[in-house]
């Protein structure tokens, strides 16, 4: 290509540079190679290195690249593409433009040297996040459980997708909060970046939208629109266990966005290795960046929720009430909600005071109360009397069979039986991490299929813990 021609097409791309983001123009601008320039027909050869990039340009900006050839070139540009099909093997194939990209020089000067209005299109339209503004960080309590998944949430909010933590995989329980955590991350990026695309969505809801998106064979502006978003929030993972096609699908758009630098935020009820329908190259990369457990809210964490609660809704409830309500409610935030909920209904209806008679009496009907829990000591007591070992024993790091064994049936029945998080249940069970805990619950329940004398060896555990 001739130095003349050279300068022409830089012309071109500054052109394009002043009227688009300087993302917007990495992404798509920067890779394209100019080939050559036909005098005679006046025809532009550009190279661009995926057949997914020469797509998007024909979609989003042609009207863009149209306007700019003109106005550097000054004549009628006809624009052809050099398409990389095959990397590896140097293997192109020249498309034709899909659309007219002919404009008259002088249509494009008589509006000032300003670019096409519909260049409005190149940058995506104004999308609704999905977030729940009322949980934010503002009333997002911050306890032993939650510190550090809440730290690093606040930390991505304020500078999304430029940290080590992409993507942020949370991890817990039903109830301890990770819905609330991933809105509150999602309310406060967009409170500080407005400009950002940032959208919340269900596993269940992206997996609708999917299978929508099949049956009206819009599957390409399905991935088109969720590769535009600049913060992902997908909430309930572990709901696509049997939805591999869907899975295959998130794969492709996961990849563009990690690749852009993008922020990814992924909720799931369990650790991503637990995840067992998730393929190798999904689990390297939902484990690169960062996971968090938010563990279940202990007691003095949900008297702090429910405080909260009170000063924003203006109640008065006794500090014994509170307690009560705290020390009942399984360290569920939703309990708490659904509890103070029927207090308020109760109090405003019957015009009465909130007492702890009228609390026992909204408990026992919206809460599963056990009056007689069981402890980690409890099940370790038994399990040793079982096997004829010591807690010591079960504690120490001893590989003999029966301590081994003794430890991971405790592990497994502390689990099934206690509101614990495993973290807890490792620490107290002779100083071990949560993935050990995880490792031997897997282990006890793989046995449980199909060994049925040990199946009587923990129903006869179980049983025994009924006559405590």
């Amino acid at each position: 290509m001739q130095q003349s021609q050279m300068l022409l097409w830089e012309g071109c791309l500054k052109l394009i540079r002043q009227n688009v983001t300087e993302q917007i123009y990495k992404t798509w601008f920067e890779p394209i190679v100019c080939e050559s320039y036909d005098e005679a027909t006046s025809t532009l050869l550009v190279q661009v290195p995926s057949p997914y990039v020469y797509e998007y340009i024909e979609q989003h900006f042609v009207t863009l690249m149209a306007w700019a050839l003109n106005q550097s070139f000054k004549a009628k540009v006809a624009l052809k593409y050099r398409v990389v099909t095959d990397k590896t093997h140097n293997i192109t194939q020249d498309v034709e433009s899909e659309r007219v990209t002919e404009i008259d020089a002088p249509q494009a000067t008589t509006r000032a040297n300003k670019a096409p209005t519909v260049l409005d299109a190149a940058v995506p339209q104004q999308l609704n996040p999905q977030l729940d503004p009322r949980k934010n960080f503002d009333n997002y309590i911050e306890g032993d459980s939650n510190k550090l998944p809440r730290t690093i949430g606040l930390s991505i909010a304020e500078h999304p997708g430029k940290s080590a933590f992409n993507p942020f995989f949370i991890f817990g329980p039903s109830g301890c909060g990770k819905t609330h955590l991933v809105n509150a991350i999602g309310v406060q990026c967009k409170k500080m970046y407005p400009q950002k695309r940032v959208l919340y969505v269900s596993a269940r809801l992206f997996q609708v939208q999917y299978t929508d998106a099949q049956r009206q064979n819009t599957v390409n502006d399905f991935i088109n629109f969720y590769q535009t978003i600049d913060v992902l929030i997908v909430d309930d993972v572990q709901e696509w266990a049997t939805a591999e096609k869907t899975v295959a699908t998130f794969f492709h758009i996961f990849d563009h966005l990690f690749r852009l630098g993008k922020q990814i935020i992924l909720a799931s009820d369990r650790p991503p290795v637990d995840l067992h329908w998730l393929k190798d190259r999904m689990l390297t990369r939902f484990s690169c960046g960062l996971i968090a457990e938010l563990e279940k809210p202990n007691v003095q964490l949900c008297i702090d929720i429910l405080d909260s609660k009170c000063r924003r809704d203006g109640l008065t409830i006794p500090a014994d009430v509170i307690r009560f309500i705290a020390e009942n409610a399984n360290g569920s935030v939703r309990d708490l909600e659904g509890v103070l909920n029927s207090l308020m209904a109760y109090s405003i209806v019957y015009n009465s005071n909130i007492d702890m008679r009228l609390a026992e009496r909204v408990i026992k009907r919206a809460v599963k109360v056990d009056n007689h829990p069981l402890t980690i000591d409890d099940i370790l007591d038994k399990v040793c009397q079982h096997y004829n070992v010591s807690q010591q024993n079960v504690f120490s790091k001893s590989r003999k069979r029966d301590y081994v064994l003794a430890r991971q049936i405790s592990m497994y029945l502390a689990q099934k039986f206690t509101k614990m998080p495993t973290s807890r249940i490792g620490h107290l069970i002779g100083g071990r991490d949560h993935s050990t805990v995880i490792h031997s619950c897997s282990a006890v329940e793989q046995r449980l299929k199909v060994d049925r004398a040990f199946m009587e060896e923990i129903n006869s555990i179980e049983a025994s813990f009924r006559l405590k």
